[in-house]
């Protein structure tokens, strides 16, 4: 064993689980001796998980990825058999200032928590006066990382400026974007990091109750989060100007329109979570008419940095309207799929090419901001990603999940894919909403169907304006943004779809049937075995009437002799 080694981490967050991380750490532990292992959050290269780090007693580090627990003794002799070298370049764009502590503390260890510099932000922060606090957030420039981008110190200043018995500070840990795991990578890695936040907004605003809105489905999460908070109790660091705040979790059931802040209020009470109108906003009145804060848990995790570097230290980092950091989540036709920290003002083109490793010859767009969001252009990555410029395309920042669209997705598709989540999400509380939103996912039904008109498009367009200018909450005004982006900017798919009836990336099921080369058939019978609906007859023809298109015939077919073609309609 290498004496050199002082402490293994192992990354122990969701991704690491599963992909087999608790197997590798409970063999680590079996054999390393003296060696203490530590299970760790997420390093950010979900695509090279299980990952172990092999501290040596210089303070240097080895990585090691993709580990199994047959590995364990190559890595404690240090061998070279699974080293980890993060991509150049995905190194080299990235800016690491939040997730600065993932992958590298103990999220259940209070201590090694405060020995990495944990709760110096709200060591500086008491010390200064409320106003100061507030005044140091407005200077930094941070604006909402949830989405919305408002400016934090102006939302913050806001609450501090009620005379209320009770105030009530919410974190926002309902991310439900598909693809999205900026928020919960950052409860599992660093808890305390977003609590540290809200304990400096208590300060700052007069805060009287924390709660922290977290959806059931991050189990991890919210175990890591209760331990951060029982040890915040013993050491009575929710004592704040006096106050004894009380820290509660609330697990969502899951309902994506209470991400947006009127709605979590009502779920927060008990009630059906739906949105309201506003005014009254929910610093005037919020849970249970006492002024309410909302910010998301990225915003948080921001804080401490504030507080610890000063507001015009953060503020050189980023644009002119956009300052800091900000967390992306990469997934879809890409090499290097996970979590990405990079300045604001970065172009689309350097975080999915640069980092995500995709393939330049073979995407056509990306999707920014979640189901929400809008599909942007190959042709336009050049553009930097801050709020006001991903808006002007049509698209949303949103919370930070980022799809890479390869060239053999069908845009159409895409869209209908997207819209089926939003329009099923809506709490039907508004017409706009609840029917427009339907009525644009059937119009996308017919036409990826073979059936749609070219009336259909100018329908699409028309009614997903109408659906933004009237719905009541944020997940109406920006339920159409796929469709109108993708008829932006792909029209020449959606008239193909209506005029020929035809889906060039051989997506649409309706418009494509499967064929069987019968010169390369070896005829195994792998297709027939296989198939669930019994469409491949003995004789090796596909009864296109009872196939599905469930592709499982071409992905077990040895010589790839099956394959989709266009359907003639």
């Amino acid at each position: 064993m290498n004496t050199r080694i002082k402490l293994l981490r192992v990354g122990v967050a969701s991704c690491g689980i599963a992909a087999g991380a608790e197997a590798v750490q409970s063999k680590l532990r079996e054999c390393a001796g003296n060696i203490p292992v530590v299970g760790v959050g997420c390093l950010g290269s979900c695509y090279a998980e299980p990952m172990v780090e092999a501290v040596l007693d210089d303070g240097s580090g080895i990585l090691y990825g993709n580990v199994t627990p047959d590995d364990v003794p190559d890595i404690l002799e240090l061998g070279e058999k699974k080293r980890f070298v993060p991509p150049p370049l995905r190194e080299k764009k990235q800016l690491i200032k939040v997730l600065a502590l993932a992958g590298r503390v103990d999220p259940t260890d209070f201590d090694d928590y405060i020995a990495h510099g944990g709760y110096q932000g709200l060591e500086n922060a008491l010390k200064m006066t409320p106003d100061e606090v507030v005044n140091e957030m407005k200077l930094s420039g941070l604006r909402g990382r949830g989405g919305g981008g408002f400016p934090t110190g102006n939302k913050w200043s806001f609450l501090a400026a009620k005379k209320a018995p009770e105030k009530i500070l919410i974190c926002n840990a309902d991310e439900g974007d598909p693809g999205a795991f900026m928020d919960r990578s950052l409860m599992e890695s660093v808890p305390h990091q977003v609590l540290e936040g809200m304990l400096i907004a208590a300060h700052a605003t007069g805060a009287t109750k924390l709660f922290i809105y977290c959806r059931a489905e991050y189990p991890l999460a919210i175990k890591h989060l209760k331990i951060a908070i029982s040890q915040i109790y013993e050491h009575k660091l929710n004592v704040v100007d006096g106050r004894e705040l009380e820290i509660i979790i609330k697990e969502g059931a899951g309902a994506f329109v209470c991400g947006e802040e009127t709605a979590l209020i009502a779920s927060l009470e008990g009630k059906r979570g739906t949105p309201r109108f506003r005014p009254p906003f929910p610093t005037d009145s919020g849970y249970k008419g006492a002024p309410t804060m909302i910010n998301n848990v990225e915003t948080y995790g921001n804080v401490p940095l504030i507080l610890r570097e000063g507001g015009a230290e953060f503020a050189k980092i980023g644009t002119a309207g956009s300052k800091g950091t900000k967390l992306f989540a990469l997934a879809g036709d890409l090499k290097y799929p996970g979590l990405v920290e990079v300045p604001m003002g970065t172009t689309l083109g350097e975080i999915v090419f640069d980092m995500g490793g995709a393939d330049r010859d073979a995407v056509k767009a990306v999707q920014t901001g979640g189901p929400s969001g809008g599909c942007i252009p190959v042709e336009l990555f050049d553009t930097p990603v801050d709020y006001d410029s991903l808006r002007s395309l049509g698209a949303i920042m949103g919370s930070g999940g980022m799809i890479v669209i390869g060239k053999d997705r069908c845009m159409v598709e895409t869209a209908r894919y997207f819209l089926d989540f939003t329009h099923r999400e809506s709490c039907g509380k508004c017409t706009f909403c609840r029917v427009g939103t339907t009525r644009m996912f059937e119009t996308l039904e017919r036409i990826v169907a073979g059936k749609g008109v070219p009336e259909d498009l100018d329908f699409l367009e028309d009614l997903g304006k109408k659906i933004k200018a009237g719905s009541l909450c944020g997940l109406g005004q920006t339920a159409p943004n796929p469709v109108l982006a993708t008829l932006r900017y792909f029209r020449h798919e959606y008239e193909e779809h209506v005029r020929d009836h035809r889906c060039s990336a051989l997506q649409c099921n309706a418009l494509v049937q499967l064929e069987l080369d019968r010169e390369k058939c070896v005829k195994c019978r792998q297709c027939i075995r296989v198939c669930p609906v019994g469409a491949v007859s003995d004789d090796f023809v596909i009864d296109s009437e009872k196939c599905t298109r469930c592709n499982s015939c071409m992905d077990s077919c040895p010589k790839r002799a099956i394959k989709r073609v266009t359907k003639e309609i």
